[in-house]
């Protein structure tokens, strides 16, 4: 199922203040190990600083960008100017969400995920915006079957999880010719643990990971990195969508200790 080299991509936490010092040590505590750095987009229903602007500032540091774009805040003149943005600055790949619940718990459904494919594609991808270099676009999926409007995306992103063979079995099922990466996100606390339990059963943390947690906060580290080492291993997936939360240098550093080192892969 996997072809080709398998990718660690890392998320940062996105600034929520005018400020880009935290993102660029993120990137280059990081960039040791990762291939390639998700930026979100007004992460968890807060508003932050853009997406296209942070993935720029990315690239100016040497990485590879994908910038998260959510429906949930735009309406299409607004995501038509995102892709003229992100021309200008040479952000050519996307991650297109739902996006979060809002702080204000209203939002926008002037445009979807699937609307957004197609602008990519028509406006986009026209020759006056995004003229040789087309856009490549990501969707995000849980596990399940992928919904008919994202079958003609570049790559999918799964759900986070945290059971490599309910991962496997997915993929297995999943009908898609493009890249295909696992999602795992780092517990930073039993209390983390506790609440993705209960925001969804498909993110639900097996309770001795949980019992773990509770007797070494740093165990998450560990876990993540064990659980990436296992994905990358069983052939099925392209690569990882690491959520590294707070603990980048915790993972930065075990990981480069398993071997993750980009120059020696």
């Amino acid at each position: 199922m996997s072809s080709g080299r398998f990718e660690l991509i890392c998320e940062i936490e996105p600034p929520t203040r005018p400020d880009l010092t935290h993102a660029r040590h993120q990137i280059g505590v990081l960039a040791r190990v990762s291939d390639a750095f998700l930026v979100p987009d007004n992460h968890l229903g807060r508003a932050t600083v853009s997406s296209v602007a942070v993935a720029h500032e990315v690239m100016a540091m040497g990485g590879r960008a994908i910038a998260c774009l959510n429906s949930r805040d735009r309406n299409v003149l607004g995501f038509r100017r995102d892709l003229l943005t992100a021309a200008a600055y040479g952000v050519r790949e996307f991650l297109l969400v739902h996006g979060d619940r809002p702080e204000s718990g209203q939002r926008s459904d002037d445009v979807t995920v699937g609307r957004m494919i197609e602008e990519i594609r028509t406006f986009g991808n026209g020759p006056d915006v995004a003229g040789d270099t087309p856009f490549r676009v990501s969707v995000a999926s849980r596990l399940g079957p992928l919904a008919r409007f994202k079958a003609g995306a570049d790559a999918v992103f799964a759900q986070i999880s945290y059971d490599v063979d309910a991962l496997v079995r997915w993929r297995e099922s999943l009908q898609f010719d493009g890249r295909v990466y696992a999602g795992l996100m780092v517990l930073a606390s039993p209390g983390m643990a506790h609440k993705l339990s209960a925001q969804n059963a498909q993110l639900s943390v097996p309770p001795g990971v949980v019992e773990l947690l509770e007797r070494d906060r740093t165990a998450g580290v560990s876990l993540a990195c064990e659980l990436a080492q296992r994905i990358r291993e069983s052939g099925a997936f392209d690569g990882v969508h690491l959520v590294t939360v707070s603990r980048y240098r915790e993972v930065a550093l075990r990981l480069e200790q398993d071997g993750w080192a980009r120059r020696t892969r």
